[in-house]
């Protein structure tokens, strides 16, 4: 019996690689298709270390492989463990990193100092301390007399009273590591944090629950949050109900690592993406001054007649809410149906500047206005079929989000917002056109943003029924790394920096109008094949109202995202 048996250690059905030939081999690493830019002088931005109050954070991207899980009915989901290198003297490690395999090596962990403080309570409360001992969480070993490989064994810090670890270490042999080679962090200085994207899952049958390895975020996250990921994993057997037993660090400090309003126009010249629109799309984007210009007019509750608007919106009401005493709709003339169909030579692209993961990134928002969203149309199996009016309303706000680390300004994600939802994709998964600017793909009529041109399904893909979104590049596009507006940064106190006034219109920018889409839903449903029809019912009654219905948008100030992190 092997010694891994011996320890009598949680199982796993899992396949270990040991060989020099089944290693997993060298991970690609990724950059940026382009150098960084000098990044003008000002505040604490790319500077490469972002001080948090009481302590100092650097952020390590260079990793020294452990050791590596497969799957061996699923290669694609294993997943390789490291720990930083290089280090600097007076730093410390906080845990170590996890990705999966088949991904370039793109990731970091920040490693810290504590930061020279003269507060009495500091000198008899240092803000780090290396752990009293570790506790093993959870090893590989499978309990066979055939080994794949060596087993990995996860530890977490036992912490002193009134400090919390902030990541978990790998070993692949069961000693326990030093204790000097990670420390905890004064609970003061550290927030709540939770499970992110599952890397890992695994079954113990001695505990009978599942094991999950996890990256993991700030609990706290938006403008007001202050969370800073630290790059580390969750491993463990955790409930949705459970508070993790590690945590993420907290930013005590000011913004200043938040770039100023130059940095933030070289940021945009320098990552705007080109906004690529389907080369069938009717429905095109505009400015807000050209739309309000040219005949759009704001209506009031029990008002049967519309009112024009300034060019800048400054007869439009403001407030805090929508309390749904006005809204906007198009021209009431002949203009109609040319509004209808947008400007894209008018076309600006709003940008919202916000910090985000406790000020250790900066998110740009960047909104998109098109004066109508078009119908939808619905596929089943190889059948496209029309939905007339269904899905239209007029106003229509959309908008991606670039993440810019604040230690290096480095473009890091970008978020594509799709409907109720959207998703982050990773710099490396992205499309550039030229230099460091990605591109985003605008779909047919809906204008969800997708980061790839091709027709996704709102619905379910498995069954290919749903919702057509079509994204494909043409000669209709709009650079946003020229065309933009910056129309808010909040946390640029003391700039003579102005918001539009049409930006402070907290009611719909389109007309409620409810109709029997239902009924004509399921005019639809029923000139299906009857195969079809159970599953198409099903779909659609998880489709949004707006289905139901037309109705116009809110503007950006009143979403959940122009506060709160993203979703997804």
């Amino acid at each position: 019996m092997s010694w891994c048996e011996e320890r009598n250690f949680w199982c796993n059905c899992l396949y270990w690689r040991k060989t020099a030939i089944l290693l997993p081999p060298e991970p690609d690493t990724f950059s940026l298709p382009s150098p960084l830019p000098d990044w003008s002088q000002g505040r604490g931005y790319a500077s490469g270390r972002i001080n948090l109050g009481k302590i100092e954070a650097l952020k390590i991207s260079r990793f020294e492989f452990i050791w590596s899980s497969n799957l061996f009915q699923d290669k694609k989901k294993g997943v390789s463990f490291y720990k930083p290198v290089g280090v600097p003297n007076g730093f410390y490690s906080l845990g170590h990193y996890c990705q999966f395999n088949n991904k370039p090596l793109w990731g970091f962990v920040l490693v810290v100092r504590e930061v020279a403080c003269f507060e009495p309570e500091a000198a008899n409360s240092p803000t780090l301390l290396k752990p009293l001992d570790y506790t093993l969480v959870w090893s590989s070993d499978d309990e066979n007399e055939e080994k794949y490989g060596g087993c990995g064994f996860f530890w977490l810090p036992q912490p002193p009273e009134g400090y919390k670890p902030l990541g978990f270490l790998v070993t692949n042999n069961p000693d326990k590591p030093d204790l000097d080679e990670v420390r905890c962090v004064r609970a003061d200085l550290t927030d709540e944090c939770e499970p992110y994207r599952l890397l890992l899952e695994s079954y113990s049958k001695f505990l009978n629950l599942p094991v999950r390895v996890s990256s993991t975020r700030p609990s706290h996250r938006g403008v007001l949050g202050k969370g800073v990921s630290v790059g580390t994993f969750f491993c463990g057997y955790w409930t949705s109900e459970e508070e993790l037993n590690i945590a993420c660090l907290k930013n005590l400090n000011q913004l200043h690592a938040m770039p100023n309003l130059e940095q933030i126009h070289a940021l945009m010249k320098h990552y705007g993406p080109t906004v690529f629109f389907h080369p069938n799309e009717v429905y095109l984007p505009s400015s807000v001054p050209w739309f309000l210009k040219n005949g759009a007019l704001l209506y009031k509750a029990g008002d049967s007649s519309g009112e024009p608007i300034d060019a800048e919106g400054t007869n439009l009401p403001g407030g805090t809410t929508n309390d749904g005493a006005f809204w906007i709709d198009l021209p009431s003339d002949g203009k109609r149906n040319t509004v209808k169909q947008g400007s894209l030579e008018s076309a600006k692209l709003y940008v919202h500047v916000k910090p985000a993961l406790g000020g250790t990134f900066t998110d740009l928002a960047v909104w998109v206005f098109y004066p109508f969203n078009g119908p939808g149309t619905l596929k089943v199996g190889p059948l496209n079929i029309s939905l007339g009016k269904i899905g239209q309303h007029v106003g229509d706000w959309e908008h991606f989000t670039l993440r810019i680390c604040n230690f290096t300004g480095e473009l890091w994600s970008i978020y594509f917002s799709q409907h109720s939802g959207g998703e982050w994709v990773d710099a490396y998964d992205l499309e550039y056109i030229e230099g460091n600017k990605a591109i985003v793909y605008s779909s047919k009529n809906g204008h969800a943003s997708f980061p790839h041109p091709g027709c996704y399904i709102q619905g379910s893909t498995k069954l290919g029924i749903g919702i057509r979104n079509d994204a494909a590049r043409s000669n209709l596009y709009v650079d946003s790394s020229t065309r933009y507006e910056i129309i808010a940064a909040e946390y640029l106190e003391g700039s003579d920096f102005i918001e539009p006034c049409w930006l402070q219109f907290m009611g719909k920018w389109g007309p409620t109008i409810v109709y029997g889409s239902r009924i004509e839903l399921d005019k639809i449903i029923n000139h299906l094949p009857v195969g079809f029809r159970y599953s198409v019912k099903n779909i659609f009654d998880g489709f949004p109202v707006e289905l139901c219905g037309e109705e116009g948008p809110t503007g950006p100030k009143d979403k959940n995202n122009w506060v709160g992190d993203e979703r997804g």
